[in-house]
């Protein structure tokens, strides 16, 4: 596991996910005293590797991240994607695509 703290090792990290046809990612916020969630960590992992963002890290750019939501050869893969959805909708203004949500594909499983 990697934590990652600075935009470089952010833009390193999500350049190294590029490389996959798919991706988890995971995001932990707060929603106590807003309307929308503060980000706070962000979990994603390839097949090699597994990454932690602190999100509230100072100076921390999120633009690599948006980067690798926005890119389209990459399949993002979300349990319960919705709220992860809605918060890169609040912070980046789009909705990452294509998404692969676990939760939705168990439902259809039966």
């Amino acid at each position: 596991m990697t934590m990652i703290t600075t935009t470089a090792a952010l833009a390193d990290a999500c350049a190294h996910l590029a490389g996959f046809d798919a991706v988890t990612v995971d995001t932990e916020f707060l929603r106590e005293t807003t309307f929308w969630p503060k980000l706070c960590v962000i979990q994603m992992a390839s097949a090699e590797q597994v990454f932690v963002v602190d999100a509230l890290a100072p100076a921390l750019d999120l633009a690599p991240f948006f980067g690798l939501m926005r890119d389209e050869s990459v399949v993002k893969v979300f349990h319960a994607a919705r709220q992860d959805i809605e918060i890169v909708w609040h912070l980046g203004g789009f909705v990452p695509h294509p998404v692969f949500d676990t939760q939705v594909a168990a439902m259809v499983c039966g």
